[in-house]
């Protein structure tokens, strides 16, 4: 890699570090209220996407979305993709106007400045802790009974750079199907290319989505989970294989 190449992805990560907190400092009295009571996060949750919408554009991040199904207003879903950055958040904020709530790992929190928000406006769990996983079945069906969505990155974390998609945790679909939530597959095809953990890469440019068509489970009983996880993973994995979206 040129010694150019280096100079400029190296702004870029800065850059995009500036752009996460600046709208938090700039904002945080307000969003301080907004998290103040649970009954307020629809108004966190709009605040939250503009901020998201700042730092994908400012960073010259473009989605291009191909949508299978459309979000409907007034319903609650389980949104699940493949996770490759974190940039997935930010762009998983703007493709659904629907509130909705991340269930995600405990060690986020120690990020400065946003892992404060995102303690308070998340379901975090410790995977290695039995009573912390049981802990999120409790708040979720809370914030699905307030009409409220739910996103579950089913990888558990970010894979390996060798493994296209890594196997998939129960929990998305152990919650879609007790509490009987249609569920909409995302496949995120450059995330990681323009925005991977290893430092030196990445840059502008497209941020390819499929939203796939949804699929209910009213109809499903809880031991058809592994059914539901396996047919979710085998469409992300094909979308990721033959890519649908130019």
């Amino acid at each position: 890699m040129g010694f150019l190449r280096k100079i400029f992805i190296l702004f870029y990560r800065i850059w995009f570090y500036i752009l996460v907190a600046l709208p938090i400092l700039l904002l945080f009295p307000i969003l301080i209220v907004s998290i103040a009571y649970e009954r307020w996060y629809p108004f966190f949750f709009r605040l939250a996407r503009i901020w998201a919408k700042f730092i994908l554009f400012g960073m010259g991040l473009i989605p291009v979305v191909k949508r299978d199904t459309r979000i409907k207003k007034g319903v609650s879903y389980m949104l699940v993709a493949n996770h490759t950055s974190m940039t997935d958040i930010m762009l998983m904020l703007y493709l659904s106007r629907n509130p909705f709530v991340f269930v995600g790992k405990k060690e986020l929190a120690k990020i400065p400045l946003f892992g404060f928000f995102y303690k308070r406006t998340s379901i975090l769990v410790d995977r290695a802790n039995a009573k912390s996983r049981h802990e999120v079945f409790v708040r979720a069906q809370k914030k699905l009974d307030r009409g409220l969505s739910v996103c579950i990155f089913p990888e558990g974390g970010v894979p390996d750079d060798k493994i296209i998609l890594d196997e998939f945790k129960d929990g998305a679909f152990r919650l879609a199907i007790e509490h009987g939530i249609p569920l909409i597959p995302m496949t995120f095809h450059d995330n990681k290319k323009r925005f991977s953990y290893n430092f030196f890469s990445g840059g502008p440019g497209k941020l390819r989505v499929r939203i796939h068509e949804e699929i209910p489970t009213s109809i499903l009983e809880l031991e058809d989970k592994r059914m539901l996880k396996e047919q979710v993973r085998n469409i992300i994995m094909e979308e990721l294989l033959s890519p649908s979206v130019k």
